[in-house]
């Protein structure tokens, strides 16, 4: 089965000279990027750019999907290659990248670090310039807008599946990264919590990479890759990268 055609490559920023970002979001540039975990190699030769507000990456597991999205925000270095956010090289100013770029494991419970709810959040702010009182002022307005306020002193814990994951998307919101990588957030969720969590994911401004095998997810997004053993086969919008996918789905044994 043919692909459809990959139409975004790497452009200046990708190639590590100086582009302008969008008002809201960055722009990720990958550059010829493989990855190789022991002897498996996980990604092989992708070069695009990620500039659009909503992105949404679909791929078999084993793909390649969950490397491809860590790789945004360094959790993952290239083996051979270049990843640049905004300019700026994943290998070599990781501090700054995960600043600009958030992320949101699809357990919560790998990052929730501290005992309570409102300690977790605050968390994220530790490094911020706010003094304590108005620390306490945006933990406490972060955890009503995402309607976590009722269990601010609540060991982060005993919280359920959806309220973990959004506690997991407050801690790292709250911290004001340009673009939100999520890595399957619903996974774990039954079908009420995977609605809050794709509706919360829905209204922020900033700039969303999804990782999910929900494909409804991404059916008003701006952009879909597809990624199959390792390389990314399809770009294009929703509709026909979904199709691409479920057809490679089908042709499969």
């Amino acid at each position: 089965m043919r692909g459809l055609r990959v139409r975004r490559s790497a452009t200046a920023g990708a190639q590590g000279r100086a582009t302008e970002p969008p008002e809201v979001g960055c722009v990720v540039g990958l550059e010829d990027v493989h990855v190789r975990l022991g002897e498996r190699d996980v990604l092989r030769g992708v070069t695009t750019e990620l500039r659009e507000r909503r992105i949404g990456i679909v791929g078999a597991n084993g793909s390649g999907k969950s490397t491809l999205a860590r790789l945004l925000n360094g959790l993952v270095l290239p083996t051979r290659g270049s990843v640049r956010v905004d300019g700026l090289d994943t290998r070599r100013s990781g501090a700054q990248v995960r600043r600009r770029v958030g992320f949101v494991f699809s357990d919560p419970d790998a990052q929730i670090v501290m005992p309570t709810v409102a300690e977790d959040v605050a968390y994220s702010l530790r490094r911020s310039e706010h003094d304590r009182p108005a620390r306490d002022r945006l933990v406490a307005d972060w955890l009503a807008r995402h309607g976590l306020d009722g269990h601010a002193d609540h060991p982060a814990h005993l919280l359920s599946g959806g309220q973990k994951q959004l506690l997991a998307l407050t801690s790292v919101l709250v911290s004001g990264p340009r673009l939100v990588v999520a890595d399957e957030p619903t996974t774990l969720l039954d079908l009420r919590n995977t609605r809050r969590v794709a509706a919360l994911l829905a209204e922020i401004p900033q700039q969303v990479v999804l990782v999910s095998h929900d494909l409804d997810l991404m059916a008003g997004y701006d952009r879909v890759l597809v990624v199959d053993e390792g390389q990314v086969v399809a770009d294009d919008e929703p509709a026909p990268a979904i199709a691409y996918y479920r057809r490679l789905l089908d042709d499969r044994p």
